[in-house]
């Protein structure tokens, strides 16, 4: 498993961190959102999906993945 911390632009409130994790639940990667940092700690399989496709289905949501 692999811990990576991406910092997120344009959350600014609970319900933006309810759907930044909720996407990752949807493909099954742990995340822990921070407002206050501006970030979003993810835990994945590096086997099983790509840091890319995590920051793409982040910024499908609206956010911007800095």
């Amino acid at each position: 498993m692999k811990n990576q911390i991406i910092k997120v632009e344009g959350m600014s409130c609970n319900h933006c961190v309810n759907a930044i994790e909720s996407t990752l639940k949807d493909i099954n990667v742990k995340g822990t959102v921070d407002l206050t940092k501006g970030s979003v700690e993810v835990n994945y399989d590096e086997s099983k999906i790509k840091l890319e496709v995590i920051k793409e289905a982040i910024e499908e949501q609206g956010y911007d993945v800095v």
